[in-house]
């Protein structure tokens, strides 16, 4: 997470409240088109790894959807309209290659008067997060909060937060917001006594505040539940219970792991059985430490990262956000990320999640497109995305392979079609509409917007954004890595070439993008899923593993090991399919588009190479 730009705690967003939710269950519709016989069933940890209902090893990657929910503008909603979800979940598809986003929601929205929630709230909520069910992309629904309360602020203040109802505000009695002098948003968390004092009302159930939450909470799983079929329900992940969560303040003797293992710690286990009661058992709650735990400014460490909780286990996965706060600053990094920058921070997720028994996912990152450090986005996004890849620098990548670690889960902040178009008056003042960027507290980290044409395009690199990923493993991947070539500017960005040693398979990769998966299979019957990105048409991708062999691989059917088929969803994205019959046994895939019609002998020698190199390194 960040602690300059940290979205920090709060109340987040909710939906309905403690209410019965009329209402019959839906029966179940069509799954998503393009669906084969083993796409569509629900997620489960086991052995630390997302894992479906055929057994495979899942990784989710996407995007958080979005920070229009901060917003007045539509209410506290994600979109404007179901058309405008549809539109977005198709593009996040085939643009962005996802199949995953973080929805966000809103407390303040779902019950603006105590124990009142708002049906027609949760309704369209839930009509936008079946546009992206619909389009074969899971979902993470997340109660949202930064500042506590957009209620804090006034029309004259500087910032603004979301979160908590005005109701909630009120009971406190705060003192008037000031953030003193203050150059980032995210120092309000620490910095404004108002917030500080709302997050600590929150924290310790002052006013019954967090009863109120975890209500509200509930009767919106209920009203998810209920409302959505069973097959988009299979679809959705788990629940987010809480963004950037914080202290506020500390008591005399507490300590930022004490306040963990103490308070909130407890409030998850609360949540948990929240979603028991819900209807929500076999999902997992996604549960984020102190934001402050994982800061890359030593100044703002602090100890935590959920420590004391006897282990997570399966109910629980461990959910945590990361920013470059020393790149965000402007003054505590110069220039450029480089190959490897996050590979420690992003390895200490790995640890962390792996001593707790569960499997992580990393549900923000991303860096701002405008300001004074936007010219830092195109390396230290790179380097995120080639740390969620691996914990190994591309330059260590092929001589230790071994130590690549599991693949991680994450959605980037953020992809908003409103992006730039936007109209929020900034805490309900006329005098101060804003269009730009995000709209909220002068950031600008959205990986999209829509043209003067009304089409969603994208704001960064493509190749940076629609990645070779192993979505669906059948067995646990060993080792993976992903050379995107992305650009910074003119300049290609290559920080994992294929070495030397492997001339057949440098030949054949030439400037080419390329990814290499190693995994040992399973006892699963369907194949190991890689998503291919629109650079991977099918007449250019090459594929190079011990399954086979093939350019320009064919339709996948059951009977064959190497083939394409279309994404769940219709929305034209595409996977490479690679099909086994064992179990415990080493495999290997090299997928590339840097081959326009390789010959027999180059295919047979890449592959010898590439044999010989994982008999070497496995």
């Amino acid at each position: 997470m960040t602690t300059i730009r940290a979205r920090s705690i709060v109340v987040l967003v909710v939906l309905l409240g403690l209410l019965a939710v009329a209402g019959a269950p839906s029966a179940t519709a069509a799954t998503p088109s393009g669906s084969l016989w083993f796409d569509g069933t629900p997620l489960t940890v086991q052995n630390g790894r997302f894992v479906d209902g055929q057994g495979r090893e899942v990784v989710l990657r996407g995007y958080n959807v979005s920070g229009e929910t901060k917003l007045e503008e539509n209410a506290g909603l994600p979109f404007a309209s179901v058309a405008d979800a549809r539109k977005s979940a198709t593009a996040l598809r085939a643009l962005g290659g996802g199949n995953a986003v973080r929805l966000l929601l809103s407390w303040a929205h779902a019950e603006p008067v105590r124990g009142q929630v708002d049906t027609a709230y949760l309704a369209a909520v839930t009509a936008q997060a079946q546009a992206f069910l619909d389009a074969g992309i899971r979902v993470l629904p997340d109660f949202h909060q930064d500042l506590y309360s957009r209620h804090l602020f006034n029309q004259g203040s500087w910032y603004t937060g979301d979160g908590a109802p005005g109701w909630a505000v009120a009971l406190g009695g705060y003192p008037a917001e000031s953030c003193g002098i203050c150059l980032f948003w995210g120092q309000n968390i620490t910095q404004n006594a108002a917030v500080q004092k709302g997050q600590y009302d929150f924290w310790h159930d002052n006013y019954g505040l967090q009863d109120a939450f975890l209500a509200t909470a509930q009767t919106t799983m209920a009203y998810l539940a209920q409302h959505l079929t069973s097959d988009e329900f299979d679809g959705v992940v788990g629940f987010d219970p809480y963004n950037e969560p914080y202290a506020g303040s500390y008591d005399s003797g507490q300590t930022s792991r004490t306040w963990e293992q103490n308070l909130l710690w407890p409030f998850y286990q609360k949540f948990r059985a929240r979603m028991d009661a819900a209807g929500w058992s076999a999902k997992p709650a996604l549960v984020e430490p102190n934001l402050f735990w994982n800061a890359n400014i030593s100044t703002q460490k602090q100890e935590g990262g959920l420590l004391d909780t006897g282990g997570l286990g399966s109910r629980y996965v461990f959910n945590t956000h990361f920013y470059d706060q020393k790149a965000i600053s402007g003054i505590l990094m110069w220039g450029n990320a480089s190959d490897g920058q996050y590979s420690t921070d992003f390895g200490t997720v790995r640890d962390r999640a792996s001593a707790a028994g569960t499997a992580a996912v990393v549900s923000e990152f991303g860096h701002p497109l405008s300001g004074t450090t936007a010219g830092k986005a195109p390396t230290v996004d790179k380097a995120m995305y080639q740390a969620l890849d691996s914990r190994l620098p591309g330059s260590a990548w092929w001589s230790a392979p071994a130590s690549s670690g599991p693949v991680l889960s994450g959605t980037q902040w953020q992809w908003d079609v409103y992006s730039g178009r936007h109209h929020e008056l900034m805490n309900g003042n006329a005098a101060k509409v804003l269009t730009s960027g995000d709209a909220w507290n002068d950031e600008d980290l959205s990986a999209v917007r829509t043209d003067d044409s009304g089409t969603v395009a994208l704001r960064q690199d493509a190749r940076l954004l629609d990645r070779v990923y192993p979505s669906a493993t059948s067995g646990s991947t060993l080792a993976f890595t992903y050379e995107d070539r992305s650009r910074d500017g003119s300049t290609t960005l290559t920080w994992n070439p294929v070495p030397g040693s492997l001339p057949n398979v440098a030949a054949l990769v030439g400037s080419g993008q390329y990814a290499v998966q190693v995994w040992r299979s399973g006892s699963a019957g369907a194949p190991t899923e890689l998503h291919l990105p629109a650079s991977f048409p099918t007449a250019s991708t090459t594929v190079v593993s011990d399954l086979g062999t093939v350019h320009a691989p064919p339709a996948y059917t059951s009977s064959t090991p190497v083939g394409v088929a279309d994404e769940p969803g219709g929305t034209g994205s595409r996977r490479l399919l690679l099909g086994d019959s064992d179990s415990g046994v080493l495999h290997f895939a090299l997928v590339t588009n840097g081959a326009a019609s390789p010959g027999s002998a180059l295919l047979t020698a890449a592959r010898s190479e590439l044999a010989a190199w994982v008999a070497a390194k496995f």
